[in-house]
C-alpha cells in the first residue's frame, strides 16, 4: 500500500500536474483527468503483467487449467505477488480519497467502485479461484484501459470520439466473455469435479452453495455494469443532442417587402387597380 501511494504521488507530481498546467482544465475536468491518468497507468501495467503470467503458465493454450486440479491453493511467486499487488492498490485507494481531496458527492461512487474490486479480487484469492480471477481481471482491465485512455484524448481534443465507439463494442463483448468463462468454469468444470466436499484445511470450496454464490455475484456485477454503461451512453447521447441543437438554426424567411409595397401602390402583382387609376392626380385632371 505504501509503495502504491508513493507511485501514485510520483505520477501525479511529475506527469499529470505538468499536463494540467499546460491544458488549463476546469475543476471538473481536472479531477476526471487525474482519475483517468492514474487508472490508465495502473490498468496498462496490470494488463502487461497479467498477460505475461497467462502466457508463461500456458493458460491460453490449455483453457481447462481454469478448473482442472482444483483447489488451486499452490501458486507461483508471480501469481501470488500479482494478487497481493492488486489488493494493495485498491486498498491504497481509500487514503487517496483524502489525499486527492475528492468531492463529497463523488465519494459514494468511488467507494462502490473500490469495494467491487476488493470483493471480487479477494474472493478469487480466498476461494482459490485465482486462475479464473486472473483471466477475468486481464480482460476487464484491458477494456477499462481503453476507456480511460480515450477519455484522456477526449480532454485534449473534444472532437475525438473514435476511442469511445471502440470501447463501447469491446465493453459489451467483455461482459459476454466474462459470463461465458464464469459459467464454463464454475457451472460446468467445477460441477463435474470428483471432489465436491467443503474442506477448509485443503482450501476446497467446491460445493453447490459456493458455486451458486460465485455465479450470482458475477452475474449481478455484470448486470450492474451494463446498467451503468447504458446510462452513460444515454447521457452522452443527450449531451451530443443538446450540443448540436444550437448549431441548427432556422432558415430565415424571405420577406417580400418591396413587392408588397409595390402591390399597395400599383395593385396586386404589378397590375393597376381601380384605386390606383383613381389617384388624386387623375381625379384632378378629370375634373378639369
Amino acid at each position: 500500500m505504501l509503495v502504491a501511494i508513493i507511485i501514485h504521488a510520483i505520477i501525479q507530481e511529475y506527469v499529470l500536474d505538468k499536463i494540467n498546467r499546460r491544458m488549463h482544465f476546469s475543476k471538473t475536468k481536472h479531477s476526471k483527468f487525474n482519475e483517468s491518468g492514474q487508472l490508465s497507468a495502473f490498468y496498462l501495467f496490470s494488463c502487461i503483467w497479467g498477460t505475461f503470467i497467462l502466457i508463461s503458465e500456458n493458460y491460453i493454450s490449455d483453457p481447462t487449467i481454469l478448473w482442472r486440479a482444483y483447489p488451486h491453493n499452490l501458486m507461483t511467486f508471480q501469481m501470488k505477488f500479482f494478487y497481493i499487488a492488486q489488493l494493495a492498490y485498491w486498498f491504497h485507494a481509500f487514503p487517496e480519497l483524502y489525499f486527492q481531496k475528492t468531492k463529497k458527492e463523488d465519494i459514494p461512487r468511488q467507494l462502490v467502485y473500490i469495494g467491487l474490486y476488493l470483493f471480487h479480487i479477494a474472493g478469487a484469492y480466498l476461494l482459490n479461484l485465482n486462475h479464473l480471477g486472473l483471466v477475468l481481471l486481464v480482460l476487464h482491465y484491458f477494456v477499462e484501459f481503453l476507456f480511460h485512455i480515450s477519455r484522456l484524448f477526449y480532454f485534449s481534443d473534444e472532437k475525438y470520439q473514435k476511442g469511445f465507439s471502440l470501447w463501447a463494442v469491446l465493453f459489451v463483448l467483455g461482459r459476454l466473455l466474462t459470463l461465458i468463462l464464469s459459467v464454463l468454469t464454475v457451472g460446468f468444470g467445477l460441477a463435474r469435479a470428483e471432489n465436491q466436499k467443503l474442506d477448509f484445511s485443503a482450501g476446497n470450496f467446491n460445493v453447490l452453495a459456493v458455486r451458486i454464490a460465485v455465479l450470482a455475484s458475477i452475474c449481478i456485477t455484470q448486470a450492474f455494469m451494463m446498467w451503468k454503461f447504458i446510462n452513460f451512453q444515454l447521457r452522452r447521447w443527450r449531451e451530443h443532442s443538446a450540443f448540436q441543437a444550437p448549431a441548427v438554426k432556422k432558415k430565415p424567411t424571405v420577406t417580400k417587402g418591396r413587392s408588397s409595397r409595390k402591390g399597395t401602390e400599383n395593385g396586386v402583382n404589378g397590375t393597376v387597380t381601380s384605386n390606383g387609376a383613381d389617384s388624386p392626380r387623375n381625379r384632378k385632371e378629370k375634373s378639369s
